[in-house]
């Protein structure tokens, strides 16, 4: 008798254990998909966006973008792939230009803050225009992550660092697929000749 009142008592102690697991479990996920959709502190940029450049740019239907992109511009902007090291189009390119987003157009990165990592993969310091950068937490790997995306465009650009080179000490981590280059000599031509300057200018590049 003592033995089966002993049973019974557990009984309830098991469930309310088995609840607060299940409370425990659903509780940290929830966690975890907050700081996954929380964008960190504001990006500072090389150059400022204006209304007049922000009402251009556009995500275009999936439709359009699958006609747009090859597979892999698809699969690394709207899948979150990630491109091959040292097998991409950017990783190794010196020219002078800007670098915009491939689906939106809007310009992200400039090669006056590009270097090479040593990764395999186009890397920059910093933005070109920080207000066109979204960062968010991405846990993907079983380990925290800061993937960079494109404000308008929505598209997966890569990751970005701590490890980069003074004065930022960041590394923007970029696929090319994600990328189209623009380089100087038309600049103008292509509608980003506000970026001009920065090019003909002497003074030091901040």
């Amino acid at each position: 008798m003592e033995l089966l009142d002993t049973f019974k008592l557990s009984k309830p102690i098991k469930f309310g254990a088995i609840l607060m697991k299940k409370f425990c479990s659903f509780l940290f996920l929830g966690l975890c998909l907050m700081a996954i959709n929380a964008n960190s502190e504001e990006v500072k940029g090389t150059t400022m966006s204006n209304d007049k450049t922000e009402k251009h740019y556009s995500k275009p239907s999936d439709d359009e973008l699958k006609a747009k992109l090859t597979s892999l511009q698809y699969k690394v902007t709207q899948e979150e792939g990630t491109e091959p090291p040292f097998k991409n189009e950017y990783w190794d390119e010196h020219r002078a230009g800007i670098y915009v987003d491939v689906v939106s157009g809007e310009p992200l990165f400039s090669s006056l803050d590009k270097y090479d990592s040593g990764t395999g993969w186009p890397s920059f310091s910093k933005p070109l225009v920080g207000e066109h950068i979204s960062e968010k937490n991405d846990f993907s790997l079983f380990s925290r992550r800061t993937e960079v995306r494109s404000r308008f465009g929505d598209s997966h650009l890569g990751h970005v660092f701590t490890d980069g080179p003074k004065p930022t000490g960041l590394r923007y981590c970029m696929n090319s697929a994600s990328l189209r280059f623009i380089p100087v000599e038309d600049l103008e031509k292509s509608g980003y000749g506000q970026f001009l300057p920065l090019f003909k200018s002497d003074a030091t590049h901040k």
